[in-house]
């Protein structure tokens, strides 16, 4: 087990598509999180910023453009990318200052404003980057691999087309009740099932946007936590966990597995070590759970992680589903805040996003979405190149 650092205050702007730079709204999320913190920005000595490729240089060292807007203090400074990992690699760096004794409190933001449509390569000729390859060679976008993973499940578990629809609805009556959530609309299984096929088999609403956004934590030491509050929301893991030679599945962006001639696959594949990884450091396992934010690029995906984070065997996703299991109110409501379906992606703030709504959880301040009696939850993703990303928080 690990020592534990406090989740001190949380905020976020609305994801959506604002036409504004990401600066703001980093910021907004920023000064929300210092507020319900009951800090000021000139009390934090340590900012990390999560970097976005798509905002020029002002995105590749974002820690630093957001501690100039919210004005040049002399606060210590980082910053992380790890694709859709990215929050919680900055979140671990934050609480490893902590850790170690380097500061007391620190601040961690994550912003993004993303095109319009699916994400694509950053500009330029790169033919040894396989990002770049799988577009510019095969014309593989994003939703190719979703549908790659969702004919996986009904070839081996008999996952229909209606279950996946299933998640989508699910997620959107969660959503509807999250005013930072884009979308706020009751969806119907046929309503998905008449949106246009993007990848067969998923629909357009079985497949997340792409949104502007941002959201941002204040983390600290328990000590300093203590002085603020009686009962701070902890964090007890924080994994950025990478695969295993060989990693036998394949994984954005690459085109081909690791060969097992040599080696037969690891006792645990990638996306499973990802949770058990942080179970392990955290000393709770999937039982320890009251609910889990996942990472919803798709609804065939949702089902996948259901397995990977131990809330059900191989193959008895759909059942956990189709019980009610994973809707608020059921044994382990998954994606209580409406997940990528109703927010989309913004991606260096996701997994900052996770964990403000793992707080809001604990802390009973979840309104109409609220879980009753939550105690402990995971958030999940996994980032482009082998990122892992888990939290787990816990009252």
């Amino acid at each position: 087990m690990t020592q534990e650092v406090a989740v001190l205050g949380v905020g976020m702007h609305p994801w959506g598509k604002w036409g504004q730079s990401f600066v703001k709204y980093g910021v907004k999320a920023a000064q929300d999180a210092l507020e319900d913190a009951g800090l000021q920005w000139k009390d934090i000595p340590f900012i990390v910023g999560g970097d976005t490729i798509r905002n020029g240089y002002p995105g590749y060292v974002a820690g630093a453009t957001f501690a100039q807007a919210l004005g040049w203090s002399g606060a210590e400074v980082a910053s992380t990318y790890g694709a859709c990992a990215t929050g919680a690699q900055a979140i671990s760096v934050a609480r490893a200052q902590i850790l170690a004794g380097f500061c007391d409190v620190a601040l961690v933001v994550g912003a993004d404003t993303a095109p319009k449509g699916f994400f694509a390569p950053t500009g330029g000729r790169r033919p040894d980057d396989p990002d770049w390859l799988r577009f510019h060679l095969q014309g593989i976008t994003n939703p190719t691999y979703f549908a790659l993973w969702a004919r996986r499940r009904m070839e081996l578990y008999g996952a229909t087309e209606r279950d996946f629809a299933q998640v989508k609805v699910k997620n959107a009556a969660h959503g509807l009740h999250n005013n930072n959530a884009r979308y706020k609309k009751e969806v119907t299984v046929d309503d998905v099932l008449a949106s246009a096929v993007v990848a067969d088999p998923l629909h357009l609403l079985d497949i997340c946007a792409t949104s502007d956004g941002g959201a941002a934590v204040v983390l600290s030491s328990m000590a300093f936590a203590k002085k603020h509050t009686t009962d701070p929301v902890a964090i007890a893991a924080v994994t950025t966990t990478t695969p295993r030679f060989p990693n036998n599945v394949i994984e954005m962006p690459n085109l081909a597995t690791d060969s097992t001639a040599s080696s037969g696959p690891p006792s645990t594949g990638f996306k499973d070590s990802i949770a058990a990884t942080a179970y392990e450091q955290a000393g709770l396992g999937p039982k320890d759970m009251s609910l889990a934010e996942v990472y919803d690029l798709s609804t065939a995906l949702e089902l996948d992680w259901y397995e990977n984070i131990g809330l059900c065997g191989t193959g008895e996703a759909e059942g956990l589903l189709r019980d009610g299991e994973t809707t608020i109110g059921g044994r382990i409501p998954v994606n209580a805040s409406g997940g990528l379906a109703s927010f989309g992606e913004a991606v260096p703030a996701q997994a900052i996003a996770q964990v403000c709504e793992l707080t809001w959880q604990l802390r009973g301040q979840a309104g109409d979405r609220q879980v009753q009696g939550a105690k402990a939850g995971i958030a999940v993703n996994q980032g482009l190149f082998g990122h892992g990303s888990s939290v787990i928080c816990k009252r």
